[in-house]
């Protein structure tokens, strides 16, 4: 017999022997999410024991939480770095505390004595060969928790998966072991929610092939892992994860293969998930469960090619602050790794980071895009930290953009209810033009199903979408790049400046009857505007005024065919007859693509311009 074996069966004990362990006034810690020890925690509160006055540190547990009822009160005191569901109510109710910190810092309150742990209360698999008992699918900061801890009790369970990475502890380390064959807690994702899956769709255009992920506590970026079937070579590094991974890596599209550090590895320090989960983790070398100071530790993320942080948030006010922790004066949840990973994968080459959430409260009666933070709430992520922010409604790319141009994007993504609240504070605060148009809060919503790709014959790609009143200063820049000939095809007369009231005119829409879309490149600089059309309907006769904008460097590439064949069938699919447009008769580039429209074109010569008209159901 090894002689571990020997010093198992003297450790073993029961519950109830273990929880004598502790002592009046102790600090004890309890396993964290779905690693929670639930035998160990049923005793905790047992009219068996003596204990007082003690206090007990989570970071966030799944399951009951018995210890902060009402009735416990003298017996115990609830500190939690996130909040669950459920201690949230108690916590709000003063029977406990909320202690906000980055995920990343917590391990060091342990290491250092500054949160000195008296008893920690874990579970783990049963000992290996060498008499290894693995933390399993809960590493987080349980692991600090143990190494720091005065005494150490373990639930060991039999279910419990045997993970590999920085995950274990040895028997010699533990003071009382107590078996255990309860079935884990499991967690499953509700699904469905129409809203969620559409900011999930949202948050996958922004992944790249041989991008690595980080998907943040919250059913948004676990949703994400349900979309990304058409991508490759995809890494993990995250705090968590849960069955929407295993298709995922079986299918080869989570695979590690352009990982920076640990390739090949999907790197996390907890999982929350069903028995199917735990089973596919079991001794599965691709799975490496490591402390939260590495895995959250911001230098070792932006060491990681195209890192994408994808995290949520309470609500995001007009300048970019999010607040994620608390509604109001109310915590809710808590900072966890948002900061670590929303900086991280900023610094990374390529990175992206994205906070992502819903444009409304659930019953839409609440924007989640606001004018300002509801009194109380907590700043998690300044103004300067965001990047991307998602909602089902579009993406606000924020980085780098000064608050007018902020204030335009995300009321772009707000619920179409409350785009103008948002605009008509920013008027009262001088954030944006006086002379700024309302976005319509009626009728066609920016309709993003036209947004396309296209490959000009260079190789080049272009991105083209319908146009939006935040692109005022890419399609100022286009504008400003024409040569005067340029301008005077388009405008038909010589012009030498294009103010902001000017430019919206072009950027301010209403789809309901018009169209205008963009083609866009992309650049160090951020997205450049290539080129630019407009058609504007003629309700009387069901014909459109069509008109076309091209950046001199990129005429005679074929831009403006591409540009008027998407416009045609945009407008044929809405019931328009037909287009004209009023064409410079030495702009010949310009004639040429409507001749080769392939509709019969009929030309009136008006002084030095022509005037061309056709029908869609003309072809020639």
């Amino acid at each position: 017999m090894p002689a571990w074996q020997e010093l198992y069966e003297q450790k073993k004990m029961s519950a109830k022997a273990a929880i004598r362990k502790i002592k009046a006034g102790d600090r004890i810690f309890v396993g964290t999410g779905c690693g929670q020890p639930q035998t160990l925690v049923d005793e905790l509160v047992s009219d068996d024991n003596d204990i007082v006055d003690a206090e007990i540190y989570h970071l966030l547990t799944q399951g009951s939480a018995p210890y902060i009822n009402e009735q416990y009160a003298k017996k115990f005191r609830t500190a939690s770095f996130f909040l669950a569901a459920n201690v949230r109510d108690a916590i709000a109710g003063g029977r406990g505390d909320y202690i906000p910190m980055f995920l990343s810092d917590i391990p060091q309150l342990f290491k250092t004595g500054r949160l000195p742990i008296d008893v920690a209360l874990v579970q783990t698999s049963p000992p290996d060969r060498n008499g290894q008992l693995s933390l399993g699918i809960s590493v987080d900061i349980v692991k600090a928790a143990v190494e720091n801890s005065l005494t150490i009790i373990a639930e060991v369970n039999e279910n419990m998966p045997r993970t590999f990475g920085d995950s274990t502890i040895p028997l010699e380390l533990v003071d009382a072991v107590v078996p255990s064959t309860r079935d884990l807690l499991e967690y499953s994702l509700p699904t469905g929610d129409p809203v969620v899956e559409g900011i999930a769709r949202n948050v996958v255009s922004l992944v790249d092939d041989g991008a690595t992920l980080e998907l943040g506590i919250g059913t948004i970026p676990q949703a994400v892992l349900q979309y990304l079937s058409e991508k490759r070579d995809l890494g993990i590094h995250t705090e968590m994860f849960n069955d929407a991974i295993i298709p995922l890596v079986e299918s080869g599209v989570i695979n590690g293969a352009r990982k920076t550090i640990n390739r090949g590895k999907i790197i996390a320090s907890f999982c929350l998930g069903t028995r199917k989960l735990y089973e596919y983790i079991h001794e599965n070398p691709m799975f490496e469960f490591r402390p939260s100071d590495y895995v959250n530790d911001p230098f070792i993320i932006s060491q990681h090619r195209k890192m994408v942080a994808i995290n949520v948030a309470i609500e995001v006010d007009m300048t970019g602050q999010v607040c994620s922790d608390s509604i109001g004066y109310n915590f809710y949840s808590g900072v966890g790794g948002q900061v670590d990973f929303n900086r991280g994968a900023a610094r990374a080459r390529e990175g992206k980071a994205i906070i992502a959430l819903p444009s409304t409260t659930r019953d839409g009666k609440i924007s989640r895009i606001v004018p300002k933070l509801t009194e109380g709430a907590g700043v998690v992520l300044s103004r300067a930290d965001v990047h991307y922010v998602v909602t089902e409604y579009g993406i606000a790319d924020l980085f780098g953009k000064n608050i007018r141009e902020r204030v335009l994007a995300l009321s772009e993504i707000a619920h179409p209810d409350f785009r103008n609240e948002i605009i008509k504070e920013a008027k009262n605060r001088k954030y944006i033009f006086q002379h700024q148009k309302e976005l319509p809060t009626s009728g066609l919503q920016y309709p993003k199903e036209l947004e396309t790709t296209r490959i000009l014959a260079d190789g080049i790609e272009l991105y083209i979408r319908p146009i939006k009143s935040s692109d005022d200063k890419p399609l100022r820049d286009m504008f400003y790049d024409l040569s005067e000939k340029s301008i005077a095809f388009r405008f038909f007369q010589p012009v030498k400046s294009f103010p902001h009231k000017f430019i919206q005119d072009f950027t301010t829409v209403d789809f309901s009857k018009d169209m205008a879309i963009v083609a866009m490149v992309k650049d160090l600089g951020g997205d450049q505007i290539v080129g630019v059309a407009h058609y504007y309907l003629n309700p009387a006769t069901h014909h459109a005024e069509v008109s076309f904008l091209v950046r001199d460097d990129w005429q005679a590439k074929g831009l403006g065919t591409y540009l008027l064949d998407i416009l045609t069938d945009i407008a044929r699919k809405r019931g328009i007859r037909g287009f004209e447009a009023r064409v410079l008769a030495t702009n010949h580039m310009m004639l040429s693509v409507f001749y080769n429209s392939g509709f019969k074109v009929t030309t009136t010569r008006e002084d030095d311009t022509y005037l061309i008209t056709y029908d869609f159901k003309d072809r020639v």
